[in-house]
C-alpha cells in the first residue's frame, strides 16, 4: 500500500472547519482504499501556525502535497511572510505538489509560482488577487484549475473540491466517487461563476460614473446607449467610456448583462414565471439571445440554473 504524506498549514486566521474537515476526509478515503485495488493511505499532517516561524525546523520529512486552506479572519494571508514564502519554494522545488483554498491563493501568491499561470481563489477576492499579482491570470469562474505542480481551488468549501481531487490523482477517480457517495456530495464537476453574484464597485469616488450606475440599476431592462449615458453625465461618448471602464471594471454593455442576468437570477431562483417571461422582463426581447448571454456569464442554461438553485423545486 502506497501512503501520500499531506501537510495542511494551520496558519493565523485559517479556517478550522476546512483543516479538520481535510483530515476526515482522507481518512474516510484511506478507509475505502483498504477495500479497493489502489491500496493508498492519506497519510496527513496538520502543522500549528505557532511554529511557522521556522518550518524547516519543524518538517523533517519532506510531504507530496502541502495545502493552505481558507481564511475566514485577520490578515496573515495578506501580509508579507517571508518565511513560509521561502519554504513553500523550496517544497516546490523539491516536487512537492502546492494547493491553495479561497485566501490561500494570496500566501501561494507570494512565492511567484502562479507568475503567469491560471489561478483561482473566492469570487470576491479574485480583483485584489488580480491587482496585487498582475503577473497571475486569476480565473474565479472556476471552482478548481489543477495545473499539475500547483492547484488552486476557489471558495471558503472548495477544499471539498480539492480534497476529491486530490484522492482522485492519487487513488483514482472511481475511489472518488466512492467517496463522494459515502460524503453525500457531488463529485462532478462545477465552476465557481455558478455561485457568483454581480457587486460592481461603488465606492471608485467618480461622481458621474456613479451617477450613470445608479440610473441603469433601476433601468437595466430599458434600451440604454452609451450616447444617452454620457449626455446624463454631461461628458463626450469617449471621455464616459474610458472613465466607466476604469471605475467599474467593465463596458457599459457588459455591466448592463451582468445587471440584467442578475436579475433574471434572482426571478429564477424565487418565482414560477415562465423562462420568456423572465427574459421579457429582464430586458430581452430574444428569448434564444437571453439564453446566450445567461451561458455566458452562468456556465448554465437558465433552466439547469432553476434547477439547481430554485426554491419552487
Amino acid at each position: 500500500m502506497k501512503t501520500i504524506n499531506i501537510a495542511v498549514i494551520d496558519y493565523p486566521g485559517g479556517m478550522k472547519s476546512a483543516i479538520e474537515g481535510l483530515s476526515e476526509l482522507f481518512g474516510m478515503a484511506s478507509r475505502l482504499s483498504e477495500e479497493r485495488p489502489e491500496g493508498v493511505h492519506f497519510e496527513i499532517r496538520v502543522l500549528p501556525g505557532a511554529e511557522l516561524t521556522d518550518l524547516s525546523a519543524v518538517v523533517t520529512d519532506t510531504p507530496q502535497v502541502i495545502i493552505l486552506p481558507p481564511c475566514i479572519e485577520g490578515g496573515f494571508y495578506t501580509d508579507e511572510q517571508p518565511v513560509l514564502s521561502e519554504w513553500l519554494k523550496s517544497m516546490h522545488a523539491a516536487g512537492v505538489l502546492l494547493c491553495s483554498v479561497c485566501a490561500g491563493a494570496f500566501i501561494l501568491a507570494q512565492t511567484g509560482l502562479l507568475n503567469q499561470r491560471a489561478a483561482t481563489t473566492h469570487w470576491m477576492l479574485a480583483d485584489r488577487l488580480a491587482q496585487r499579482f498582475p503577473d497571475i491570470r486569476v480565473d474565479d469562474s472556476k471552482i478548481l484549475i489543477n495545473d499539475g505542480d500547483l492547484i488552486t481551488a476557489g471558495g471558503l468549501m472548495a477544499w471539498l473540491d480539492l480534497g476529491l481531487e486530490l484522492v482522485a490523482q492519487f487513488g483514482s477517480p472511481a475511489l472518488m466517487r466512492q467517496l463522494g457517495k459515502h460524503l453525500v456530495v457531488d463529485t462532478a464537476p462545477r465552476q465557481q461563476r455558478y455561485y457568483r453574484c454581480f457587486m460592481p464597485p461603488f465606492d471608485h469616488g467618480d461622481r458621474a460614473v456613479l451617477k450613470s450606475q445608479h440610473y441603469l440599476q433601476s433601468h437595466s431592462q430599458a434600451s440604454v446607449t452609451v450616447k444617452q449615458l454620457a449626455e446624463e453625465c454631461h461628458l463626450t461618448e469617449r471621455t464616459f467610456l474610458r472613465r466607466f471602464v476604469r471605475a467599474t471594471g467593465y463596458k457599459p454593455k457588459e455591466y448592463i448583462q451582468q445587471l440584467r442576468i442578475s436579475k433574471a437570477c434572482d426571478a429564477l431562483e424565487s418565482s414560477a414565471d415562465s423562462i420568456e417571461l423572465i427574459a421579457l422582463s429582464s430586458g430581452y426581447d430574444d428569448v434564444s439571445a437571453f439564453r446566450k448571454v445567461f451561458i455566458k456569464i452562468t456556465g448554465l442554461t437558465p433552466r439547469e440554473f432553476r434547477r439547481r438553485f430554485s426554491a419552487q423545486t
